[in-house]
């Protein structure tokens, strides 16, 4: 029996694929070449724009067609769909997007939520000098736009020994160069450090659990953590005058960077929870990266406001000053989404004098799209034309990134 598993979307789809890749590869198939040579076609799905879900749905009617004639010669075929269109149709507890993907894809035979594979198995990576390593699976923030928290559930931190013990392993294969991922890396650990219930019960109420004098409000939650035997304080990240969580991170991270890579990167990093302690990692660990992605979306207050990001345009900036300051070299990488409901010209410039200011060294850009289930599409209006999108998404892919490009040229 022979796979072939298709890929949509982030780094994180892809190391999700590495993992698939293993479970098959376990149970003693091999990989085929193309959809036609295949008994098993499993499609990694993305769905963080409609553009993204649309592509899924028209590979899917192209396999149909190979499948069809596949069964007339009464030949084996299956097709199985994962990742983040299926994490949303199990999550969505009304029914209807699972109702509407099994209306749109009847040619599939399993949809399989990606928490069914787990990391018992070492991940089949095809690039022995490069890994990608999840350290964190889903995200708490609930940013207005983002489907992540739907498509994904909330934020659940891998246990930091089994990291490292997969960083250690992959350096003695030979591995050289290593990236970490999460939806935020900067909150990993956080679970861990609170329990998973105090996480998900408290985090998106309007009081934080926290006061200014690092004390947990609830005097029944102890944050208590061990590396190697050692008691380690946990890095709390202030922000808007108040101790937002508890995270790990900046201890992973110096971890990560000692076993001796040359170099150490991770992806994505949220620009409210960077903390101080995090900067002084990176600056005193020469192998980590000196290109960070740290994601603006806009570059307006009161279009951050409505996206539900939990900082303004001055701390971004703020932030950004800090990294240059103790960071010589740093090249910065960024998120923006053009046309988010309500946004005005006025609005859209702040954001092209803020790609400025900062002097990014590649923006991904994206046009606003509704999603299921996110606060954006049920409560504001998507009242920015599309051709007005369009125009402010070129004015952005000219002024950072052409620019860019033609040099490396």
């Amino acid at each position: 029996m022979k796979f072939i598993i298709k890929t949509f979307g982030c780094q994180q789809n892809v190391a999700d694929s590495e993992r698939v890749d293993a479970a098959f590869t376990g149970r003693g198939y091999s990989k085929a070449t193309n959809y036609e040579d295949a008994q098993y076609v499993i499609v990694n799905t993305c769905m963080v724009r409609q553009s993204a879900e649309d592509r899924v749905y028209g590979l899917i009617r192209n396999l149909g067609e190979i499948k069809t004639r596949k069964l007339k010669n009464k030949e084996y075929y299956k097709i199985i769909v994962t990742g983040c269109m299926i994490g949303v149709a199990f999550r969505d507890k009304t029914g209807q997007y699972f109702q509407k993907i099994r209306e749109r894809m009847p040619e599939v035979d399993e949809f399989m939520p990606i928490e069914e594979v787990g990391f018992d198995l070492e991940p089949v990576r095809n690039n022995k000098e490069h890994a990608w390593v999840p350290i964190s699976n889903g995200c708490n923030n609930f940013c207005t736009f983002c489907i992540v928290p739907y498509s994904r559930g909330r934020e659940i931190s891998r246990p930091f020994h089994a990291i490292i013990a997969e960083c250690e392993e992959l350096f003695k294969k030979g591995c050289r160069k290593i990236t970490l991922l999460g939806q935020n890396v900067n909150s990993y650990g956080a679970d861990l450090l609170l329990g998973e219930e105090n996480i998900q019960t408290k985090r998106d109420l309007e009081k934080t659990y926290f006061n200014n004098s690092k004390t947990l409000a609830n005097p029944r939650v102890k944050i208590e953590f061990k590396i190697n035997g050692k008691k380690i304080e946990p890095v709390f990240v202030k922000h808007l005058g108040r101790y937002r969580i508890p995270t790990l991170f900046p201890y992973l991270l110096e971890a990560v960077a000692k076993i001796g890579f040359d170099l150490v990167e991770f992806y994505s990093s949220n620009p409210w929870d960077f903390s101080d302690e995090l900067i002084e990692v990176i600056a005193r660990n020469k192998n980590i990266t000196r290109t960070l992605h740290l994601p603006v979306q806009s570059g307006d207050s009161n279009v951050l406001k409505r996206m539900n990001r939990w900082y303004t345009r001055e701390d971004y900036l703020r932030l950004i000053s800090k990294l240059k300051a103790q960071i010589p070299n740093i090249k910065l990488t960024t998120d923006i989404i053009v046309g988010f409901p309500g946004e005005s010209d006025k609005e859209f410039k702040n954001t092209v004098k803020l790609a400025k200011e900062v002097g990014y060294q590649k923006a991904y850009l994206g046009i606003y799209s509704e999603r299921p289930l996110t606060v954006a599409t049920n409560r504001l209006d998507d009242d920015v034309p599309h051709a007005v999108k369009k125009k402010r998404w070129q004015i952005l892919e000219d002024s950072i990134n052409k620019p860019h490009l033609s040099r490396n040229l």
